[in-house]
């Protein structure tokens, strides 16, 4: 029996988080690790994930993938399959950036930036992981991390509110698309969550006046996010796809 008991068990499986060198994909490929699955981390800090892959031991491979170019991508898959002994039928994107600046301040080169990372990264890496498990004729999930900023908006991050808002539309679509295959899409669309990227600000007056208004009174942490990512990685989410799975403390359904 896994860490997380029968219900989420993953042992067999193989998965491929893009993003890992993040707070967020590091904690994905941990999660997934525990869970049984055998775990590609990719990223383009080769070093860092290779850091993360050597704590986790056995069953855990580093990958280095720049997701924005399709070249690197599919290379990035094809080490993948070596080290894990197969196709990645568990993909997580769970790579993001943001560019913070009044729209009129923005230049093109931070909307292409933010887009590419947030938007045409997770399609190339959803659709080259597709494309090999229909080629095996294997189903699998597809996990995108999306936002609650996908729905809803804040000053100055009009690339990545758009950029969000657009991959909880690429989950539809693919899951639609990739159904008949076997292969389910899903979205998981975090509130705040506490990292080390963002103490310093939610220890500010500002920062402490956005927690307040968040119905729960506080952020999230990473683990709030480990059973919402099971269930969409596991049997126990079988019947799901197409599905936005939203952990905020009820941010998202508050007044602004």
């Amino acid at each position: 029996m896994t860490a997380y008991g029968p219900l989420f068990d993953l042992s067999g499986r193989r998965a491929l988080v893009a993003g890992a060198s993040g707070a967020l994909g590091e904690h994905f490929a941990r999660v997934l690790h525990r869970a049984g699955a055998r775990v590609a981390l990719a990223a383009r800090r080769a070093d860092r994930i290779g850091l993360i892959a050597e704590s986790l031991g056995e069953g855990a491979a580093a990958v280095a993938m720049d997701l924005t170019d399709p070249a690197s991508v599919r290379a990035g898959f094809e080490a993948a399959e070596a080290g894990l002994g197969g196709p990645a039928e568990i993909i997580v994107n769970a790579a993001g950036i943001a560019v913070t600046k009044p729209l009129l301040q923005q230049a093109v080169e931070d909307w292409d930036g933010v887009l590419g990372v947030n938007l045409r990264g997770p399609f190339l890496v959803a659709q080259e992981g597709a494309r090999r498990l229909v080629a095996a004729g294997r189903g699998g999930a597809v996990i995108h991390v999306a936002s609650i900023l996908g729905e809803r908006i804040i000053p100055g991050v009009a690339g990545y509110t758009a950029s969000k808002a657009g991959l909880i539309q690429l989950t539809r679509q693919m899951a639609v698309e990739l159904a008949r295959h076997g292969i389910r899409v899903n979205a998981l669309a975090p509130g705040y969550i506490a990292t080390e990227i963002n103490a310093e600000f939610f220890a500010s007056d500002a920062g402490q006046a956005m927690v307040r208004r968040i119905p729960q009174r506080r952020l999230g942490e990473l683990e709030d996010l480990t059973v919402p990512l099971l269930l969409l990685a596991s049997e126990a989410g079988a019947h799901m796809t197409g599905a936005t799975l939203v952990v905020d403390g009820g941010h998202s359904i508050a007044s602004l």
